[in-house]
């Protein structure tokens, strides 16, 4: 192979910015204006793949209405910032927490410092995907800015082999890993600011695909009511006032009696359909669980 083929054959994001060779001579203001001049990209690359991130959705949400999990697979920063999009599941939309999982190379340890080699190791990848049982009904979202993560690639090889519905994030292409799954989605930001430091512009962009990914797929399983996020867990004092506030908006109360219902209703679904169906808590919990827990679809029987 010749020096123009190995470079050719390298992932975009392993490649050198030229606009940032000399960003060592510039000065502060001058390094924060390129930085964010080439951030400015990542939206319009993230743009380009809409509708395969529209695919992903679709198919990842088939399946969770079927009882399946969506497991996030990646390492380094990648398998961070799956790790990051999982744990917020839970108290944003009460999920449980086996329903999205991050799975990172290395285990928990790597979530605050480098394994050294795991990411390197495709049977790393598959032993994590047997241990979580992976069936028919999941769906394994492989990401690795790289786009040829032996860890990452191993664990979709072992998930497509079990029957699950296996996709790709990866900001490069053609990518080992696009070739390895079902669907593929490719935001391709280009060469970082310092070579191959993907945490950078590829780990935006993979930070807005799984926030998009996840999100989309709650608001379709009836986790919101129109923008607001009605199943979310009230643990703190911030949460307990907003989920008050939601009670308020959603039912013209004044506060004190938006409040009194949600102490009666017990949560915030609850109480929006006893309040506009005017029907006790029990017969507001069964139209929400006979609608799939969505306050849209529970108040549409009316």
């Amino acid at each position: 192979m010749d020096k123009a083929d190995e470079f050719a054959a390298w992932p975009l994001t392993e490649m050198n910015n030229p606009r940032a060779t000399d960003i060592d001579l510039r000065s502060t203001r001058e390094i924060l204006q390129l930085i964010n001049d080439e951030d400015r990209g990542v939206i319009d690359a993230v743009a380009a793949e809409l509708e395969h991130i529209a695919a992903a959705v679709d198919a990842i949400y088939t399946r969770m209405r079927e009882g399946g999990r969506l497991i996030y697979v990646g390492a380094g920063t990648s398998g961070r910032l799956g790790i990051v999009d999982a744990s917020e599941m839970t108290p944003t939309f009460s999920v449980p927490r086996e329903l999205v999982i991050g799975l990172m190379a290395g285990g928990e340890e790597a979530m605050f410092r480098s394994v050294e080699g795991a990411e390197d190791k495709l049977e790393l990848g598959r032993e994590d995907l047997v241990r979580l049982a992976v069936r028919a009904q999941d769906s394994v979202v492989g990401i690795a800015a790289s786009g040829r993560t032996p860890y990452v690639i191993g664990a979709l090889q072992e998930a497509r082999a079990r029957g699950a519905l296996t996709i790709s994030l990866a900001c490069t292409f053609p990518a080992p890993i696009h070739q390895m799954a079902e669907l593929y989605i490719a935001p391709l930001t280009g060469p970082e600011v310092i070579e191959g430091s993907t945490r950078m512009k590829a780990g935006t962009a993979t930070k807005l695909v799984l926030n998009m990914i996840s999100t989309t797929v709650m608001i379709k399983l009836g986790k919101t009511y129109g923008n607001l996020m009605v199943d979310l867990q009230p643990t703190n004092q911030k949460l307990r006032e907003r989920a008050r506030r939601m009670v308020e908006r959603t039912t013209a109360l004044p506060r004190e009696e938006a409040q009194a219902l949600l102490d009666r209703a017990g949560d915030v679904k609850t109480a929006i359909v006893m309040h506009h169906a005017g029907i006790a808590r029990e017969a507001a919990r069964e139209r929400l669980a006979a609608a799939g827990g969505s306050v849209r679809r529970a108040l549409a029987r009316e």
